[in-house]
């Protein structure tokens, strides 16, 4: 059985102020023609269709085309996951009118899970969704038990499933979570902190294969079978050197048979470029790009307007930094609070200077400082 495994489509999301319809409706075309060549058993969407519970209207005609391209044309059978970005609830309004056509919707989740049988030439495989769940709402649904954790709530999911799960049989498990040791990036909303939404990868075992949405880096999590697909789009700069795309899955007679990914080409790409201000503009002068970027200036100057000259050329830069102030920015992220304030206005200054500029602060400057500072009523200085 070849399965087609991909999440985190986050429709209707917002980049830097940029809305990114058009970039997702190419990404999504690309899938489609993917899926027309290449015929899979079928699709599964590990959560966060959306980017919000209530989303714009523009995202939602794009999952109705989508979804009813390859279900009603294609007839592949599809199961979508509700994420924690998603309205859950609202994403099941339907769901039982559209089962029959092959489209299984599960957004939020229940005390008895949901099963989901398939066939191939080798006999049934059995789908199993969990939705995205808080301990709370796990609670509200299990009040016998104790669940504090999100790990808690997915052992007592899991342990639901392998209840009803047929001996012998091959089993697909689709959950939205984080694993423990995955790799994160900016763009992913935390489920919580202090690693009370961490789940342990050896939950998963005894599955053939585990489509796991949230990551939006493609991963293995813990086993090669136990894979996060990754998002369809980068979504933050943290993700410049992500290969984005969709996993391909195949269940063979004995189970996992391996996988691998499938790359798209954004419509703009989103990327990281470093230089001088003067060079940058240069060279995009005599090559002009239309791709997101963050623009790391090298220069330790003055620069006038430096978003505006950029964009003349380079239309969707969404963030000018300056390669000094990163580092000052890295430096107080790291700053003791208690020990700055044992420190000398004076001896502040240098540092800030030194980060800033990269260049220690000459006597001749730090003289004229110091006749500033003497020059100032203390009370304006603090």
């Amino acid at each position: 059985m070849k399965m087609v495994h991909t999440a985190d489509w986050h429709l209707g999301r917002i980049f830097n102020k940029q809305y990114l319809t058009e970039d997702q409706r190419h990404i999504l075309d690309q899938l489609l023609a993917y899926l027309t060549d290449d015929s899979p058993d079928v699709l599964v969407i590990s959560g966060d269709i959306f980017d919000r519970s209530i989303p714009p209207e523009e995202a939602i005609g794009l999952l109705d085309d989508f979804l009813s391209t390859v279900v009603l044309t294609l007839k592949i059978p599809t199961i979508v996951l509700g994420g924690n970005h998603d309205g859950q609830e609202r994403m099941e309004f339907g769901s039982r009118l559209m089962r029959n056509a092959g489209l299984h919707v599960v957004g939020s989740p229940t005390r008895d899970p949901v099963q989901i049988r398939l066939e191939d030439e080798h006999g049934p495989v059995y789908f199993y969704p969990l939705p995205y769940a808080t301990p709370i709402g796990c609670r509200d649904l299990f009040p016998e038990a104790e669940i504090k954790t999100h790990h808690d709530s997915m052992a007592i999911f899991i342990d639901a499933v392998r209840a009803i799960h047929p001996e012998g049989a091959r089993s697909v498990l689709i959950a939205h979570a984080f694993v423990a040791g995955g790799e994160e990036s900016e763009s992913e909303r935390l489920l919580s902190v202090g690693g009370a939404s961490d789940v342990a990868p050896g939950l998963f075992q005894g599955f053939d294969y585990v489509a796991l949405g949230h990551l939006h880096r493609p991963q293995k999590a813990g086993a090669e079978h136990i894979r996060y697909s990754g998002s369809l789009l980068k979504y933050s700069f943290s993700e410049v050197d992500h290969s984005k795309g969709v996993t391909l899955a195949e269940i063979g007679a004995q189970g996992f048979a391996g996988c691998r990914q499938i790359q798209f080409s954004p419509l703009r790409d989103v990327r990281r470029i470093e230089g001088l201000m003067d060079d940058l503009v240069e060279a995009g002068r005599i090559c002009p790009s239309d791709d997101y970027l963050q623009v790391v200036l090298l220069d330790k100057g003055a620069i006038m307007d430096p978003l505006q000259r950029l964009r003349e050329f380079y239309p969707n830069v969404l963030e000018v930094r300056r390669k000094a102030m990163e580092n000052l920015d890295r430096r107080q992220s790291q700053d003791d609070q208690g020990e700055t304030g044992k420190r000398s206005v004076e001896e502040l200054f240098a540092d800030f200077f030194h980060q800033v500029t990269d260049e220690a602060l000459s006597e001749e400057q730090s003289a004229e400082f110091a006749r500033v500072i003497n020059a100032t009523p203390i009370e304006e200085v603090h």
